[in-house]
């Protein structure tokens, strides 16, 4: 037997995060088109400090990559100069 008490969605706000009025779709209606107002990015201003921090953060993520990537690189080298040569 199915339940009758159907608790309330919370996580259904209604927010939405990108544009879904494209044309070509079924809903799509053209007096709904959004300005552009070109305002509503907000640019922070960020210390020296924090830019070399979050500079170093993006080569702490990207180097274990590039050595994994260098290693490899250096063992099919040497398969292939052992195998031919």
């Amino acid at each position: 037997m199915p339940r009758k008490n159907k608790k309330q969605d919370d996580l259904d706000t209604t927010t939405t995060f990108a544009d879904m009025n494209i044309e070509g779709f079924k809903w799509y209606d053209p007096s709904q088109k959004k300005k552009d107002d070109g305002g509503n990015k907000v640019r922070q201003k960020i210390s020296r400090r924090e830019y070399w921090r979050m500079v170093r953060g993006a080569f702490a993520a990207f180097l274990p990559w590039l050595a994994i990537f260098l290693i490899g690189m250096g063992i099919v080298i040497a398969l292939a100069y052992l195998w031919l040569g």
